[in-house]
């Protein structure tokens, strides 16, 4: 964000309640003036501004500037078009039908649009208790150290909990029953709001499921999957294997989605059942499997289907630590390094996409 804040002019105090009510939900603060004579001072430095339509009924002789928004009640009649020429605005924007617009103009103040976009990756398990949760929260960890970070998102409202997980549940902050977003928002607003899990390279924001059970809702998770992609975020979302509309809407976004199947002949079997549900939404889907196994047929089964992108050894003392409250972080061991393979996997599968 730069240093400058938007410039609102409002004397309509209906109009003027909404526009702060949207500015806030994206994050950003402004600067208000009462008419355009004493916003002189601000015109030319703020980086965007805002008016109503009783300050462009008579504008002062204000230089010419770029950025300049009319917010109108209902649609804009003959002599609001007028006067929104004659004061040099670049767009009307009508309330309430395009609060979207007057939201992502204020996102785009809060934070410009990231040189390269963000990744949105899924992670889902071929069975109960195949450690998608882990895997998805290591990942988080180790994207989180990246220059853009990362945001964790459990889109699986009948798990355990991610922050009982990483170890928040007693961390104040919202999680899904507080969150209600639509259309442009602020990521980093939000990441502001939530429980973090600190760590080596910085501090994780985890979204999590609330304690009765309740996920995300499809608008609220779209409206953050677009912020953390425009901010450069990588957003973790770990899905249920019983896919909800949230978390379809989730698959469908993703660039890549992970299916954990452990090297067992019945996980395997399971897992196929999830790919072929996976497989109707989506064709980025990759295969990581977990543990050891003797027997080809097993590897067989499991490399059946997406490609496999990884095979991960089991992590010494994982479950043990995990019953003791304690998530492992061991920067050499087999989550951080699988992890650390499939980020780098999908940076240049992105980066090849875009060229």
């Amino acid at each position: 964000m730069t240093g400058e804040r938007p410039l609102v002019i409002a004397a309509d105090e209906t109009v003027l309640d909404e526009i702060l009510r949207v500015a806030a939900v994206a994050g950003c603060e402004l600067d208000r003036a009462p008419d355009l004579t004493a916003a002189s001072g601000h015109w030319s430095r703020a980086p965007l501004v805002v008016l109503d339509e009783e300050a462009v009924r008579h504008p002062p002789a204000l230089p010419r500037r770029s950025g300049i928004l009319l917010v109108c009640k209902g649609s804009p009649g003959p002599a609001t078009w007028e006067h929104a020429f004659h004061s040099g605005v670049e767009r009307v924007i009508a309330l309430p039908d395009e609060e979207s617009a007057l939201a992502g103009a204020f996102a785009d103040v809060v934070e410009t649009p990231a040189e390269q976009p963000g990744l949105v990756l899924g992670v889902v398990g071929g069975r109960g208790g195949a450690g998608a949760s882990v895997f998805a929260a290591t990942l988080a960890l180790a994207a989180d150290s990246d220059p853009g970070g990362a945001l964790l998102v459990d889109c699986d409202p009948l798990s355990g909990g991610l922050d009982v997980l990483l170890g928040l549940e007693k961390t104040p902050g919202a999680r899904w029953p507080d969150v209600h977003l639509s259309g442009r928002v602020s990521v980093s607003s939000l990441a502001a709001d939530l429980p973090q899990r600190r760590h080596r390279g910085g501090s994780l924001p985890v979204l999590a499921s609330g304690p009765d059970g309740d996920g995300p809702e499809v608008e609220s998770l779209s409206a953050i999957l677009s912020a953390g992609r425009r901010a450069g975020r990588t957003v973790v979302c770990d899905l249920p294997r019983a896919l909800g509309e949230a978390s379809e809407e989730a698959v469908l976004r993703a660039d890549l989605v992970l299916l954990m199947v452990p090297l067992e002949i019945r996980a395997c079997l399971a897992a196929r059942k999830v790919l072929n549900r996976l497989s109707k939404l989506t064709a980025r889907i990759g295969v990581v499997t977990c543990g050891h196994s003797k027997d080809p047929a097993v590897r067989t089964a499991a490399l059946i289907g997406p490609p496999l992108m990884a095979s991960m050894p089991p992590e010494r003392g994982l479950w043990q630590a995990l019953e003791r409250a304690e998530f492992p972080t061991k920067p050499k061991g087999p989550l951080a390094k699988t992890a650390a393979e499939i980020l780098a996997i999908a940076r240049r599968e992105a980066q090849a996409a875009t060229r």
